[in-house]
């Protein structure tokens, strides 16, 4: 009498594997999953005329006095945190919080940007840190001399 062999398919777990995953992508995907995306302000950044470097935060929610603006060898730094006073801690028992109450964003700037006259403002919750440009030097033309 022979025996019999089983013969186990390796691959029959992928399937199980893959709707796993399936159903966890949808989950991350669809709306009734809870948003646990940080509140990040968006930061838009442009030039204007190319005499300056422009970036624009929008902070809704925040004060100028809940928002720090620093640069720091190159690098432009923009920090928010709102200050809840005491007695509003004491009144509300959250059910479900979605609000940030801090961010930071961080951006190298480009070497031409003049990092000792930054200039920042605060209007109806954007934030608008403008970076001036310095004038570059020009290329300089190095003439050739003759080896004769």
């Amino acid at each position: 009498m022979a025996d019999l062999m089983r013969f186990r398919d390796p691959l029959r777990g992928i399937s199980s594997i893959q709707r796993q995953m399936d159903d966890m992508f949808d989950n991350l995907m669809s709306r009734n999953w809870p948003v646990a995306v940080g509140n990040m302000p968006t930061m838009d950044v442009y030039t204007e005329d190319d005499k300056q470097l422009v970036a624009e935060v929008q902070a809704p929610g925040y004060s100028k006095d809940d928002i720090e603006v620093s640069v720091h060898e190159g690098v432009l730094e923009i920090r928010g945190e709102k200050q809840e006073k005491e007695g509003d801690k004491k009144k509300k028992s959250y059910m479900v919080q979605e609000s940030s109450s801090s961010f930071y964003r961080r951006m190298v700037l480009p070497r031409q940007a003049d990092g000792d006259k930054v200039d920042a403002s605060f209007d109806n919750g954007v934030l608008k840190v403008v970076v001036p440009f310095k004038e570059l030097p020009k290329p300089k033309k190095v003439n050739i001399k003759s080896s004769k």
